[in-house]
C-alpha cells in the first residue's frame, strides 16, 4: 500500500523493520504482482502532482521503481527464492535477473508493466522538457548574439591611432569586458545544454538523472548570463555618462537588479524542484 500510494515515510519505516521486509518482499497478490509490479504502476494524480512538470513526475516514478529494486536487494535471498518456488541453486549474481523477470498473471515483467503504464507520461515529459528547453534556448541565443556584437563595439569607441579602446584604463571598462565575456561563455553553455535536451532520445532512464541535470546546468548558466548582461549594461552606462551624470550609476544599478530578481523569483521554484528531485534526500534516507 505504501508503494501503490507513493508514501515515502511509511515506505522508509517498513524498510527499516528488519525481518518484516523480507516477508513483505515475498508477498504476491491475486494477480501475481510483487512489489516491483506495484512500483511499475503509475501513481495516482494527487501523488504525481506534488512535483511540477511531467518530466519531474516521470523522474519521481523512476526513483520509486529504483527504490523498489533496492528494497528487493536488501531482503533475504532465501525468502525470495522460496517465494518463487525455485529448486535450483542460486547465487547472489543471479538475483538481479531473477526479480527483473518475475511475471504477473498477464505475463508482464515489472519493467514491461512500468513501460506500459508510463507511456503517456513519458510523452508528456518529453513535450514539457522540449517546450522549456526551446523557450530558454531562444533567450540564450538572443543574449549571445547581442553580447558577441557588443565586444566589437566597445563603449566610448577606439583610439584612431592605436586602435585600443579610449576608456581602456577605466574601472568601468574592465567591468564591462569581464562581464561581457562571462555573458558570452555562460549563454553559449546554456545553448549547448538546451540543445542536448532537444536532441535527447528521451528514454525512461534519461528522466532519472541525465535530462534533469542538463536542465539544471542550462537554467543556472542562463541566469548567470542575464545577471552578467545587466552588469555589462550598467558599466557601459557609467562609461558613457560618467563625465556629465556621475550620480546616475546608483539608480541604474538598482534598476538593473529588478529583472534579475524577477527572473530568480519566477524560475527559482522550478529550479529548486529539479535540484531536490535529482540531489535531494532519497526515499531510503
Amino acid at each position: 500500500m505504501a508503494v501503490i500510494h507513493r508514501q515515502e515515510k511509511i515506505f522508509r519505516l517498513i524498510h527499516d523493520r528488519g525481518a518484516h521486509k523480507d516477508m513483505i518482499a515475498a508477498y504476491r497478490d491475486k494477480n501475481n504482482h510483487c512489489i516491483l509490479h506495484l512500483a511499475g504502476k503509475i501513481a495516482t494524480p494527487n501523488r504525481l502532482n506534488i512535483v511540477s512538470g511531467a518530466a519531474l513526475q516521470m523522474q519521481r516514478e523512476m526513483l520509486w521503481f529504483k527504490a523498489s529494486l533496492e528494497y528487493f536487494l536488501a531482503c533475504s535471498l532465501f525468502d525470495i527464492i522460496r517465494s518463487c518456488n525455485l529448486s535450483w541453486f542460486l547465487v547472489e549474481k543471479n538475483v538481479q535477473p531473477l526479480y527483473k523477470e518475475m511475471r504477473d498473471s498477464n505475463g508482464r515483467t515489472p519493467r514491461m508493466l512500468f513501460t506500459e503504464e508510463h507511456a503517456k507520461l513519458v510523452k508528456e515529459g518529453e513535450k514539457w522538457m522540449k517546450s522549456t528547453a526551446s523557450s530558454c534556448m531562444l533567450v540564450a541565443t538572443l543574449i549571445t548574439t547581442m553580447m558577441f556584437a557588443a565586444i566589437f563595439r566597445v563603449p566610448g569607441g577606439n583610439d584612431n591611432e592605436k586602435g585600443t579602446p579610449i576608456f581602456l584604463e577605466a574601472t568601468s571598462f574592465v567591468i564591462f569586458a569581464v562581464s561581457d565575456a562571462l555573458v558570452l561563455f555562460s549563454s553559449v553553455t546554456s545553448i549547448l545544454m538546451f540543445l542536448s535536451i532537444l536532441t535527447s532520445r528521451y528514454a525512461e532512464e534519461d528522466f532519472l538523472r541525465l535530462l534533469p541535470q542538463r536542465l539544471i546546468v542550462g537554467l543556472t548558466t542562463l541566469f548567470l548570463s542575464i545577471a552578467a548582461m545587466l552588469v555589462a549594461f550598467g558599466a557601459t552606462f557609467c562609461i558613457v555618462l560618467s563625465q556629465r551624470l556621475a550620480w546616475i550609476a546608483v539608480p541604474v544599478a538598482f534598476i538593473a537588479c529588478i529583472p534579475v530578481t524577477l527572473f530568480a523569483f519566477l524560475q527559482f521554484p522550478l529550479h529548486l524542484d529539479i535540484i531536490q528531485s535529482s540531489y535531494g534526500v532519497g526515499i531510503f534516507a
